[in-house]
């Protein structure tokens, strides 16, 4: 382990950086990157005691030297120092409680955009039988995000407005434009289906860190939201035969 390892606090000191609130390195072999609250991270190589940022900020090297238990930093542009930093060591109970809130956040997000991909499927949905799934599971949905906003606001946090980042956001981003197409009931039974499964592993990621940072509310808060998720997901197992004859009708096929 590089005695640069693991999640630092950057302070300003002097010269033209910005005042870097919420500034933090974190570091782990020869990789790291220096992020700015919720923005992407500025990755960058690590060469001994020199941070070499990769493009398109290329032209960037911090040189540290230890320092009072940190270390002290300067920040160069093409070889000349135009800053100096500060870095000292983040406690792990506080990187713990970041990690959380960071994953309650982004299950917020997900459900905000699940609720938009169920009025879609309502809005193309005509069996009486799945509307009524379909509704039902809008209000579970509408109590899951409330659930854990409320989480969020347990540890003094407030939903993040950068909601379509990769991963499952950005899975479920696409589903919608299924909906302007033919075939609704097919592809409304897929992207539900898939949706519930992405879901579910999400919650069971956050129940695991929830426990591992000592938060039984919002461990329980997910594994009751994972039973609502799989029995949806039962739902739509049971109907498949259904969706695939409505799906043939809407395409003209008789069956």
């Amino acid at each position: 382990m590089s005695q640069l390892d693991g999640v630092w606090a950057v302070d300003r000191i002097s010269g033209a950086l910005p005042p870097l609130y919420g500034c933090v390195k974190r570091i782990h072999g020869t990789r790291g990157t220096t992020e700015f609250g919720r923005m992407p991270g500025m990755p960058f190589d690590v060469r001994g005691l020199e941070l070499h940022y990769r493009a398109p900020f290329s032209m960037l090297v911090d040189r540290l030297e230890p320092r009072n238990g940190g270390f002290f930093g300067r920040a160069t542009l093409l070889g000349r120092e135009f800053g100096e930093f500060q870095m000292r060591r983040r406690d792990n109970v506080d990187e713990m409680k970041t990690q959380l809130i960071k994953h309650i956040d982004e299950a917020h997000a997900m459900e905000q955009n699940v609720l938009r991909m169920l009025d879609g499927m309502i809005s193309t949905t005509d069996d009486p039988e799945i509307l009524d799934a379909l509704e039902h599971h809008k209000m579970q949905t509408q109590n899951h995000s409330d659930r854990m906003q409320q989480r969020l606001e347990a540890h003094d946090a407030t939903p993040s407005t950068v909601k379509q980042v990769g991963g499952v956001l950005g899975a479920l981003m696409k589903m919608p434009l299924d909906m302007v197409r033919g075939e609704k009931s097919g592809r409304n039974a897929r992207d539900g289906y898939a949706t519930e499964h992405l879901e579910i592993a999400s919650y069971e990621l956050l129940r695991r860190i929830a426990q591992k940072a000592g938060d039984e509310e919002t461990a329980t808060a997910a594994q009751e939201i994972i039973a609502e998720e799989q029995a949806f997901a039962k739902t739509i197992e049971q109907n498949w035969d259904k969706f695939a004859t409505l799906s043939l009708q809407e395409e003209g096929v008789t069956v």
